[in-house]
Parts: C-alpha cells; structure tokens; sequence
C-alpha cells in the first residue's frame, strides 16, 4: 500500500492572525501606557501637524471711562500656525458706546481699540465682547467698560468778547454759559471795573445758559482801555472770562461809534460794539428799519433799529438791509419786491423781520434786489430777485424764501454784486454764479450761469468782492486780482478793457482787503495805506483829483 503524502492538517489561521494582531495591539497599548499617542491634524498644506487656531485676549480687560471721553485696550492675537488677518468687533455696546479697532483687521499679534463713550450714556458697568473673525473660526474675549459721570462743569463766555464806549454811555453783553452735568445757579459779577463803571446782569444768577450784561459808563471816566472780568461763583466752582472796555471821549457831542458798516444805494448802516444796529439816509422803502413810516426826505441821522436786536453782521441791498443776530437768526428789513427780504411774502417794511426756514447763518450778502447768506456749515442760500441765476439754484425763478445754491458747495465767503453773486471754499477756490455781461463770472465766456461755474486761472483767494459787473480777490499772499467790466479801469490793471478772466492788479502792491463798488474798486495794503482805482467822476478814488485811474493810486492824507 503506497504512503499518502501531500495531505496533512491544515495552517491555523485564526491562530496566525491572532499572534499578528495581537503584537500590533500590545503594541499599541503599550505605547498609550507609555503616554506617547501623537494627535494627528491637517496643516495649511494639507499634510499633517499642529492644527491653525488663535485666541484673543485684552490689556485691560476691564476700563474706566468718564461720560464724553475715550478708553484704550491692547487687543492681543496668540497665534497657532495661523498668520492670515482677523477681523475684530465690538458687541454688547449700548447706544452711544462705539470701539474702532487699528488695525481692524491684523496679520500680527496685536491691536489697539479706543472705546467712545458719548456724554449721554448712562453712568454703570457693561459687559462687551471683542469678537474675532479668521479662517480657524471665531473667537471671543470679555470686555468690561465702567462709565462713570463726568464732573459738574461750567464756562463763561461773552459776545462781543470787546465793548467800546463813550463817556456817559451803556453797552451790551451776552453771557453764555456753557454747562456739564450742572444745572445750578451760577453768581455773575462784573470784575476789575474802575469807578464809574458799573455791570448789571439779567437775570443775576442764571440757571440757564445765558444773561444779558448792562455795561453803564459814567461820564467822569478816563477815556482808555480798560481790562474787566465777568466772573461767575456757583457750586461747581468760580469761573471767569475777560471783558476788554474801551472807553472814548464824548467830545461833547453825540458821538457814533461802529464797529461795522453796510452801505446801500442811498442808505447806511451801522452795528455798535453792543450789539444794536442804527441807520441813516434814504428810507423811502423803510431800509433804515426804525419801524416808523418810511420817509421820502431820508434821515440825516442814525436812527435805532427797531424790534431790540443784537446783530453779529449787516448788509445791505439798494433799498433792503439784513442783519444777523449773535445766535444765527437773519432778520431783514425795507423793500421786498423781488422777495429780497426772505420772509415768504412780498409785504416788506420798516420793521426787521426774520427770514425763513429757521437757518442758521454766519454771514450774509446783498446785492440789488436779492440777498445771500451763508449758514454755520459754509453752505450757501439765496433769496430774491433771480432773473439772472444770481440765486445759484439752477433756475431764473425768484423765491420769497431761501433756497439753496447749487452744487453742495461749502464756503468761506460769499460777495454780492449788482446780478452776479460769488463765493470762496475753503480750500481758496473761487466760485461765481449769475449774470456775465461783461465776463464777471471771470470763467473765460460770456455766458450767464445759474449755478456755480469755477474761476479760471486756479488761482487760492483768501477773499472777494464784488462790483456792480466785475469782481475782484485776494489771493493768501496779498495779490489782487479782478476781472469782469472794465470801462472805467476798475480792473486796475492799466487797461480799459473788459477781461472774462482774471488779470493782475498792476503795481505788485500786498492787500489785506479789496472792496469794490459799482465802477472803482479800492484795497488797503498791509502797511494800512489805502488805494484806489478806476472811476473818479465824484472823487471817489481819493486821491484829490477827478480823474480816473487805470492802476491803483494812493489815497491822499487828510
């Protein structure tokens, strides 16, 4: 019988694969014994290492702000194999509390957040988060801001801050106070006053923002500069402002000082240190605004300004005046055919009237039959007589009212002439709008423009003026430049040739102010001395003869 060979007992398997895993898996335990497993993670390539991730965290982590002021914190990124930007917020802030972060958005390791707290946020603790937006995820760090109140405060301040007087007179004061977290009375007093000077204050003891200073000056005192103080005594502390009195001679007569003039076509006015305006002249049309019945004859006198105004600034038109009070209201007053006056009608009158639109201005400028003003903001409004575009709104519709000159300009100045008007931004550049006849507008045509066409030349005035058909500026180093009509020389550059852009005044003098009228325009240098040129068919020029000038001539010495 042959032996079988070939067959014999099968390989066991199981026991194969369980020596095999069973090393594998004592291994592994002993390496989880041993405290060495590795955690395995994807990096910015893709292969494995450290996983990308950053925490945030503050330096303060907590601060302190009174109502109206400011905080800082350092804002500080731990970065884990993480470089790109992360863009951080500020959550949880009540109305008012707002954080700007620099940089907004870091690559590096920090940032600095200011915390404003406005002056109405109520005094307490907040709890705020500083978030953080990155490609890991986000993150988040508490932020705790207290916000205690501000300090009870005050301070005083006058309009006008100078009063000049004569002997025997009175003058006028605002007093403004100016409050923080203070409500109560505050003593005024008038300091440092010589004998004979004395202050009254309505009201006395203000709980208010304001008191009206009667400054009386009795007619023994020395003419001279005198340095006063108002002072005010309350609970939060004794506060004072300076008061400069300068106190001139009578003369024995009825002296009127001003401290500013406007000039119409036949009529004057003038504002005094205290505040009151009076007028004289023509008042056919109740320009003089002394709320009696307009006179044919004219009044050869200053006449009070009806109503008890108190104005900053005057100007007046051919038969209107306009003034603008210390608080920025415009009254105006005389004939309002055209709507010149701004009150919404065509009544006018002798009485001032306020303009309306409840605008607040800084300025005002008159020409023929219309009037201009500019408001706190630099933006310009006009009202009147539109014919030419000389209101800037885009049209040659006349308005009872102001309406606002086109463009979203703001500026710095604004002059009036006879149907052109102009303005200055305050960045120097030179702006005009309205009638150019004789190329007044100064933008190299002809043409008409109801809405604000720049300046050729781009040249930087400090200031303008402008005449009946030509306008003249001052550039910041003194230059005067004009252009527009030029008949009678008032360009003043040697010529009589009317220019539609701007040409030199000839002479190479410095201005500190221009001023133009309906055909002659006249500067002062920086040395004081008057020039003029151009008609000289009155005299106007003052150089002691009537003969007109082509180029700027020294007025004479009295």
């Amino acid at each position: 019988m042959a032996a079988t060979r070939g067959i014999g007992r099968a390989p066991n398997v199981q026991g194969i694969l369980s020596r095999a895993f069973g090393k594998a898996l004592s291994r592994y335990a002993l390496a989880v014994a041993a405290g060495v497993t590795a955690a395995v993670g994807c990096g910015t390539d893709g292969g494995t290492g450290v996983a990308a991730d950053y925490a945030l965290s503050l330096t303060p982590a907590a601060l302190t702000i009174v109502q109206g002021a400011n905080g800082t914190a350092t804002v500080t990124i731990t970065r884990t194999s993480f470089t790109d930007a992360v863009t951080l917020s500020l959550s949880g802030a009540p109305a008012e509390v707002t954080g700007s972060f620099n940089p907004a958005a870091p690559t590096g390791t920090t940032s600095t957040l200011t915390v404003s707290v406005g002056a109405a946020v109520a005094a307490g603790v907040y709890n705020l988060t500083v978030n953080g937006t990155g490609s890991p995820g986000n993150r988040s760090t508490p932020l705790t801001i207290t916000v205690s109140a501000a300090p009870a405060e005050y301070a005083l301040s006058l309009a006008p801050a100078a009063l000049r007087m004569i002997e025997g007179g009175t003058g006028f004061e605002t007093v403004t106070i100016t409050r923080t977290n203070f409500t109560g009375a505050v003593t005024l007093s008038l300091g440092n006053a010589p004998a004979g000077v004395t202050g009254s204050f309505a009201p006395a003891g203000p709980t208010g923002t304001s008191s009206t200073l009667t400054v009386s000056v009795a007619a023994a005192v020395t003419p001279g500069v005198y340095n006063l103080t108002v002072d005010g005594t309350a609970t939060a502390g004794n506060r004072s402002t300076p008061l400069t009195l300068t106190v001139n001679s009578s003369g024995g007569g009825s002296s009127f000082l001003a401290i500013a003039l406007a000039a119409g076509s036949a009529h004057t006015c003038g504002l005094t240190s205290a505040g009151p305006a009076y007028c004289w002249g023509d008042d056919n049309y109740g320009q003089l605004g002394n709320g009696a019945t307009p006179v044919n004859e004219g009044i050869s006198t200053p006449v009070p300004v009806a109503g008890g105004l108190t104005f900053s600034a005057l100007a007046a038109g051919s038969a209107h005046t306009c003034g603008v009070t210390g608080t920025g209201a415009a009254y105006c007053w005389g004939w309002d055919g055209f709507g010149q006056l701004g009150t919404g009608s065509t009544g006018g009158g002798p009485t001032p009237e306020a303009v309306s639109g409840s605008l607040t201005f800084s300025a005002l400028a008159t020409g023929q039959y219309y009037t201009c003003g500019r408001t706190s903001s630099g933006a310009a409004f006009c009202w009147g007589n539109n014919e030419n575009g000389q209101l800037g709104d885009g049209s040659r519709t006349s308005y009872g009212f102001p309406v606002a000159v086109s463009g979203g300009l703001t500026f710095s100045a604004l002059a009036a002439g006879a149907v052109h008007t102009c303005g200055v931004t305050g960045a120097g550049a030179a702006y005009c709008w309205g009638s150019n006849f004789f190329g007044e507008l100064g933008t190299g045509s002809t043409t008409d423009s109801p809405i604000p066409v720049l300046v050729s030349g781009a040249l930087q005035f400090s200031a303008l003026a402008a005449g009946d058909s030509h306008t003249c500026g001052l550039t910041s180093s003194g230059a005067a430049y004009c252009w527009g009509s030029n008949a009678s020389g008032q360009l003043g550059n040697g010529s009589i040739t009317s220019s539609s852009t701007p040409v030199a005044v000839s002479g190479g003098l410095s201005f500190t102010a221009i001023a133009t009228a309906d055909r002659h325009s006249c500067g002062r240098t920086t040395s004081g001395a008057a020039y003029c040129w151009g008609d000289n068919s009155y005299g106007q020029l003052g150089d002691g003869t009537t003969t007109q000038r082509l180029v700027p001539t020294a007025v004479a010495s009295p």
